[in-house]
């Protein structure tokens, strides 16, 4: 079995280029309905195509295909990741899914805490950034690291309190740090050069935005 799960929506991709190097020859790639339009832009891949097909024809291929009714309670993206929970899948990467209509995008973003509460772990990849959840509860300790490659990260409470945050090799860094998600004041850090950033949390979830370029 494959380890990972590629889900690719509709939204627009520019940089196909930044999108594709996220993307492994042994993915298991999932393509939801409009995002069959990146289909030749990612290189042509697929394993499994859902959607109700309202904003891309069916294609027909010789490969799995899952149609959904129009009228759902969950989109095509949010079904595409249930449906490889089923399958056993822990490991997620998930583009075409950030930008265009909103309610779509935090939708998305939403996903993230559905997978993290499962145990499994996800990133959103847009044209220029990464975006991943780091969560923590009853005291312990979890930790990322962002490396130097990057313009700037971006770290935002995904839960009402986030605390014991601590950010170092940072141009503005903090120890034990507490954060509401009323106040933004994580936007727009800069790593360290020659250096990698330690982001650590002790209580709750934020959300770690890499951005690699503008």
């Amino acid at each position: 079995m494959k380890n990972r799960c590629v889900i690719v929506g509709g939204a627009r991709i520019n940089n196909y280029d930044f999108v594709k190097n996220h993307i492994k020859e042994d993915d298991f790639i999932i393509y939801c309905d409009g995002g069959l339009s990146h289909l030749e832009g990612l290189g042509g891949s697929v394993d499994l195509i859902i959607g109700d097909f309202d904003s891309h024809d069916n294609p027909n291929m010789d490969k799995e295909t899952i149609v959904l009714p129009t009228v759902k309670d969950d989109t095509d993206t949010v079904y595409a990741v249930k449906e490889a929970v089923k399958r056993g899948f822990r490991d997620f990467v998930m583009v075409g899914v950030i930008g265009g209509r909103f309610d779509h995008t935090l939708g998305n973003l939403s996903m993230l805490l559905y997978l993290d509460n499962l145990g499994a772990k996800a990133m959103l990849v847009d044209d220029y950034s990464e975006i991943t959840l780091l969560s923590a509860k009853d005291g312990a300790h979890s930790e990322c690291r962002v490396k130097d490659d990057c313009k700037y990260f971006s770290i935002i409470c995904a839960e009402k309190k986030a605390s014991g945050i601590t950010i170092r090799n940072a141009k503005y860094e903090v120890e034990d740090f507490e954060m509401t998600n009323d106040t933004p004041i994580g936007v727009s850090n800069e790593v360290i050069k020659n250096k990698e950033a330690v982001i650590e949390i002790r209580e709750g979830k934020i959300f770690v935005i890499k951005v690699v370029s503008e």
